[in-house]
């Protein structure tokens, strides 16, 4: 088979690795530089493909040869962005393989993200080892703290110079990794012999070329669990309604997964598929006759939902990482149908659960914690490597180096047919929806 005409979608490199891997590996585990993975994974995307060229990731993994000397370099770690169940565990992940696989004994937690590469948060810093993440992966949050934000980039280069940093190490989502970026290209502009390389982290599972982010799965087991609690709510109480809003700022993931691991959501509604509140086939009408016949219901809403029906004449603010504060669809809905309910004296028992900050903040479950030491130890060995201004994604069930360029920016959102599943199991008539049919 000819391959000559894959395009190879590269990973800057800080120099030539010229140093033998203390890993001390079988030949066989060692990844070489021509092991890809192609960007496409159907016979439609490789006939899409631009210019009719397939492009492939760098598969990720141990190198034979490395580019630092373990024994002479500091790392650093930092957290950012909203807390998210597993940072712990590839904070140690890190550490640990850092430590006991590579050696490197200089192992800086830069503490509150990026406020602690700042003049003032760098005194906050902490020296980490195996003793000092022994067992955080115990514990939820993250043991460094986090903060959203920008800093200035020339400053928190300045700061990786000043302490002999080579290699730091981010973990976080979109807004982190614009941050990394900036870090990068500060660091390319001095000509700094500085890795940066990146872990993506985004409860909502909506980072491009990264099909499952870790802590999704604990995220939806958990988010089962109030939909369970809505559920009993809903059957205790004559035409009861258990009405749970979930995350998803723009990305229905956690509220499409949770229903249909509950199958026992009737209307599931997210931020890909505009709602038709009212009228006919609007989900206040197919909500009344549903209670007319079942005498309840369970609502699913991600918090990005609905957003169109909440515009009012005070601007929507950001938060310090630019987002936009969204308005609370949750409440809106709980309003809408109280009011829709009482007009036509329907009496209703609604019960409105939001668990999103009890979720965030819990320890991973048992394969999320697995994914995120497979996380730490991809996120090591490239770096140790020479590699940087990349992302450790997971595509096509590889592990790859995902340039920076190509991950900010974009969303990934629930593809049609996971959709279609969950209009399957919940029953919920694509007239709900604006934009449900293909």
């Amino acid at each position: 088979m000819d391959i000559s005409n894959i395009k190879k979608l590269g990973i800057s490199a800080l120099g030539p690795a010229e140093k033998t891997s203390p890993l001390g590996l079988d030949r066989c585990f060692f990844i070489e530089e021509e092991d890809q993975v192609l960007l496409a994974s159907t016979l439609k995307d490789l006939q899409q493909c631009p210019e009719g060229i397939p492009r492939s990731f760098e598969l990720a993994g141990p190198r034979r040869n490395i580019y630092f000397n373990p024994a002479e370099i500091r790392c650093g770690i930092v957290s950012c962005g909203g807390l998210c169940p597993g940072m712990n565990d590839v904070i140690r992940s890190l550490v640990m393989m850092l430590y006991y696989g590579y050696g490197v004994q200089q192992i800086i937690g830069f503490r509150y993200g990026f406020q602690g590469l700042s003049k003032v948060g760098v005194k906050l810093a902490v020296e980490l080892s195996p003793q000092t993440v022994k067992y955080i992966h115990e514990d939820g949050g993250t043991y460094l703290g986090s903060s959203r934000g920008p800093q200035d980039a020339e400053e928190m280069v300045d700061t990786l110079q000043e302490l002999g940093i080579k290699i730091l190490f981010v973990i976080g989502g979109d807004g982190t990794m614009k941050g990394a970026t900036k870090i990068h290209a500060e660091v390319r502009e001095k000509g700094l012999d500085i890795g940066v390389i990146c872990i993506p982290k985004t409860i909502d599972n909506d980072l491009e070329y990264v099909t499952r982010s870790f802590g999704f799965t604990t995220a939806v087991e958990e988010a089962r669990k109030a939909i369970s609690g809505a559920h009993v709510e809903a059957l205790g109480a004559l035409n009861g309604v258990g009405l749970v809003k979930l995350m998803g700022r723009h990305s229905g993931f956690i509220a499409a997964h949770a229903a249909l691991a509950s199958g026992n959501v009737n209307f599931c509604l997210v931020p890909e598929h505009p709602i038709r509140l009212s009228g006919k086939g609007g989900l206040l009408e197919e909500l009344v006759l549903r209670l007319k016949e079942k005498h309840h219901a369970v609502i699913v809403v991600a918090e990005g939902a609905g957003q169109d029906f909440l515009v009012d004449d005070e601007p929507n603010k950001q938060d310090a990482s630019g987002n936009l504060r969204l308005k609370n669809i949750g409440l809106f809905l709980q309003e809408k149908i109280l009011d829709y309910c009482a007009d036509r004296e329907l009496e209703v028992t609604l019960k409105y659960i939001d668990p999103s900050y009890i979720i965030r903040s819990l320890p991973a479950t048992a394969y999320d914690s697995s994914f995120c030491m497979v996380l730490g130890h991809q996120a090591a060995h490239a770096g140790m490597a020479g590699k940087t201004g990349l992302m450790i994604g997971h595509w096509n069930n590889h592990f790859i180096h995902v340039p920076l360029s190509m991950v900010t920016g974009r969303r990934r959102q629930l593809d049609d047919a996971t959709w279609q599943r969950v209009l399957e199991t919940t029953g919920q008539k694509h007239s709900i929806t604006k934009n449900s049919t293909c």
